[in-house]
């Protein structure tokens, strides 16, 4: 069950980049509010160039904002004694190709002062995991791309953190692997870790996230939980079985009376594409336009 213990707060959070002569060059971040729960994988979602890798970096410290405040389990976001809680999986996983993936995950289980005995459990836990038992012992530059993101997963993983945060996580990998990563994704939220996951992949999106941000030009666009963002509220849809052909067009009544039985009575839904095409373009329509009313908290 999802917690209220807020893991990820952004309180009116701005980031400009400035040129050599201090001018503003671009606006990234324009007072971005959100808070993202303990136990939840949140989706950030938006085009090139909407605000999501310095959304990212700020939350991780790694850049400063120009204004407002962003907060991870309550510290400031630039504290660095919270990055021991933290797991961070980059676009680019930067990682030594001479070492082996056991060799690899020791070594950033020594970053992190952990002992011999628990590096080598967690090893060898994470190989199997992210199901490169057969390879462990092979140099990462022999490994294709979607084994390295495998191996990069299990590093993000070596020090059991409670927030993990993900940028493109199926990048390069088969539709086999697609379906493993998420998997593994959604078994890591069961287990009561907090993810941001961020990706161009919106099928990826929709299939395991459980709420999401849309971000276009640096503003929040659209939030709140997938299921209720796809629900198609202005059209009714029916499921049933058992009916004739002279009682399917009628309502639930008729059906009853006909004999049938309703399955189901609700509002169908869209498809994360489609709602997200929309935003961008009702963003472009509408400059300035901020995140509706209403579907802020996701309930």
């Amino acid at each position: 069950m999802q917690s209220s213990e807020v893991v990820i707060e952004t309180r009116s959070l701005s980031k400009v980049y400035r040129d050599f002569w201090g001018r503003q060059k671009v606006r990234a971040l324009k007072a971005l509010d959100l808070e993202i729960r303990r136990g939840e994988i949140f989706g950030l979602l938006g085009p090139n160039g909407s605000g999501k890798t310095t959304t990212v970096k700020l939350i991780l410290g790694l850049l400063f904002p120009t204004s407002g405040q962003a907060l991870v389990f309550g510290r400031d976001a630039t504290d660095v004694k919270k990055n021991e809680r933290i797991g961070y999986l980059p676009e680019e996983s930067y990682l030594y190709r001479f070492l082996n993936a056991e060799e690899t995950l020791d070594f950033y289980g020594r970053l992190f002062d952990m002992p011999a005995p628990l590096r080598r459990q967690r090893t060898a836990d994470l190989i199997e995991m992210v199901g490169l038992g057969w390879a462990k012992r092979r140099q990462l530059r022999e490994y294709s791309k979607g084994m390295t993101r495998r191996i990069g997963l299990a590093q993000a993983l070596i020090n059991d953190p409670e927030l993990i945060v993900l940028d493109e996580p199926t990048t390069g990998l088969d539709p086999i692997g697609c379906r493993e990563m998420k998997d593994l994704i959604l078994r890591l939220r069961d287990e009561g870790k907090t993810i941001l996951m961020c990706s161009h992949l919106l099928a990826d999106v929709q299939d395991v996230c459980d709420r999401i941000g849309i971000l276009y030009q640096g503003e929040l666009q659209e939030l709140g939980r997938v299921d209720s963002l796809l629900k198609v509220r202005d059209t009714t849809e029916i499921r049933a079985t058992g009916l004739s052909e002279a009682c399917q067009a009628e309502i639930r009544q008729v059906i009853e009376r006909h004999g049938g039985q309703v399955l189901s009575i609700g509002n169908p839904t869209t498809t994360l594409e489609e709602l997200f095409l929309h935003i961008i373009r009702e963003s472009e329509a509408h400059p300035g336009r901020r995140v509706r009313g209403g579907s802020g908290n996701g309930h």
